[in-house]
């Protein structure tokens, strides 16, 4: 069947084509996908545009890239794993936003005995700073909390990379997460990194668990609502 193109990024249909794929069974479990010469002669897009749409499933949680391997489908359950986790971003790209991804840090630390964190993770762990730019402007700050025993190199990090295919590289299968939303009172510093004048803001905290119930990332994110409100999408 020939790809009819839609209104809406390009990229964002093929991978929805793909992921009902995999859903459906074309693509089974374990399974290599198609390589992306041979998505980009059914498709008649460009490279890029094709590499793009896996690299979004890959961020879900659906594929992974193995070196010399091809890429493997590691999932085929709609609601398992990462879509829920991406859902918002992508619902601001589907609706014509632009998402611009920006490393603000990244270290390896020893939290405190009485933190959370060390409740979690132990005495050492990653903790991953970034920033989204939604049309140019400053709107969400991420600190993303990461198991010591991750495999992270700090020096080949790459800012595009994505928190979740680099668990999924470690191995690490999500099966579900747990969100708690609450009013910040500002800090200077996130005031600062979002452009935003001493006020309250949003903050979600997230609690990302695989199919042992282990916690293998806690995130908090703090939002500009006023520039966006945060949405909600489901489906059924």
């Amino acid at each position: 069947m020939k790809f009819t193109k839609k209104n809406g990024p390009i990229y964002l249909q093929i991978k929805e084509i793909i992921r009902e794929r995999i859903l459906s069974n074309l693509y089974p479990k374990g399974s290599n996908i198609p390589t992306e010469n041979e998505f980009e002669k059914e498709f008649e897009v460009s490279k890029i545009t094709i590499r793009r749409a896996i690299e979004e499933l890959a961020k879900e949680g659906f594929l992974v890239k193995r070196s010399g391997k091809g890429t493997q489908v590691i999932s085929n359950r709609r609601f398992s794993k990462l879509s829920i986790g991406q859902d918002f971003s992508e619902y601001l790209i589907s609706e014509g936003a632009k998402i611009v991804k920006e490393m603000v840090s990244i270290e390896q630390f020893n939290p405190s005995e009485d933190s959370e964190i060390y409740q979690l993770f132990g005495e050492t762990c990653f903790l991953i700073e970034r920033r989204f730019k939604l049309n140019g402007q400053p709107y969400i700050f991420f600190r993303h909390y990461l198991p010591g025993w991750v495999n992270i190199h700090l020096e080949e990090w790459q800012e595009k990379c994505s928190i979740y295919m680099l668990l999924a590289k470690n191995g690490i299968e999500l099966q579900s997460f747990t969100d708690k939303f609450a009013i910040e009172p500002h800090s200077q510093r996130i005031c600062q990194l979002l452009g935003l004048k001493t006020k309250p803001i949003l903050k979600r905290v997230r609690y990302a668990y695989n199919d042992g119930e282990v916690c293998c990332e806690l995130a908090e994110a703090y939002y500009d609502t006023e520039l966006q409100p945060y949405v909600v999408k489901s489906e059924v």
